[in-house]
């Protein structure tokens, strides 16, 4: 018994006819490989690049061919041309140099009229100093003299006042009052003023100077500190690094001095 007649059996699949196999030509075959085109993401991205960057410089070739000033000029205006710029770069130039001048002499202007500011309150303070007019303070000495029998009298408190001055006293106060130049005393012991202003002991002088110039001028042999202990006083002389003397006196207007300054 055959396979096609056993039950059960294989069954055979069913064979195509293949007709005749018709050939392509060469111009088919170059058609077929040309259409359509394989293109790959790269080369389509490089082709889209090119051709932008390809019109923009077609672009910008093209706008400076059309806007130059210059395209077609004669060589006599193109020197002409150049002429003009280097006259404007001069003159510029000039300008600029013109300018930093002033800039530099306003800069000096306003740097000397600062330092004749600050010149002038500087003055000005020495001046108040030395007038009473303003308060001061410094290194110097505090002068103390005790009289519980009155046997201190004026001209003995205005040699121990001259002695400091000599010394180099630069600021005084006694008992409040403010020493100027021309300060005085008067008075009898235990009846003392100065400028016309009673003061009682303790006499105390605030002075502003040098501690090693005014404490041994008090101290010399015959000077005020003995000449005062003869009358039975008691004198004491301390140093300190810091006086203050904020005793003032009114500023007073001349009657008839007038500064001569414009």
């Amino acid at each position: 018994m055959s396979d096609e007649e056993r039950p059960g059996g294989p069954e055979r699949a069913e064979e195509p006819v293949q007709g005749p196999v018709q050939e392509l030509t060469g111009r088919q075959r170059l058609a077929a490989g040309l259409w359509p085109p394989r293109v790959t993401r790269a080369q389509l991205t490089v082709a889209v690049l090119l051709f932008v960057l390809g019109l923009g410089l077609a672009i910008q070739v093209r706008s400076t061919s059309d806007n130059s000033a210059l395209r077609g000029a004669r060589q006599e205006d193109l020197v002409r041309i150049l002429d003009e710029l280097d006259d404007r770069t001069q003159r510029l130039e000039d300008e600029k140099q013109r300018l930093a001048a002033q800039r530099t002499e306003l800069e000096n202007s306003s740097d000397q009229a600062e330092e004749a500011r600050k010149q002038t309150v500087e003055k000005e303070r020495q001046l108040g100093v030395l007038a009473g007019t303003v308060a001061a303070h410094g290194p110097g000495i505090t002068l103390t003299v005790h009289d519980p029998g009155d046997g201190v009298k004026a001209d003995m408190l205005l040699d121990a006042l001259q002695e400091l001055r000599a010394a180099g006293a630069e600021a005084i106060e006694v008992n409040g009052v403010r020493v100027v130049a021309n300060t005085y005393f008067s008075g009898e012991g235990g009846h003392v003023a100065v400028d016309g202003r009673k003061i009682t002991e303790p006499y105390v002088f605030k002075v502003i100077g040098k501690p090693q110039d005014l404490e041994p001028a008090l101290n010399i042999p015959g000077g005020v500190v003995q000449t005062l202990e003869k009358e039975q006083a008691t004198v004491r002389v301390a140093r300190a690094d810091d006086i203050v003397v904020d005793a003032l006196r009114r500023a007073e207007q001349p009657d008839y001095a007038r500064s001569s300054s414009p």
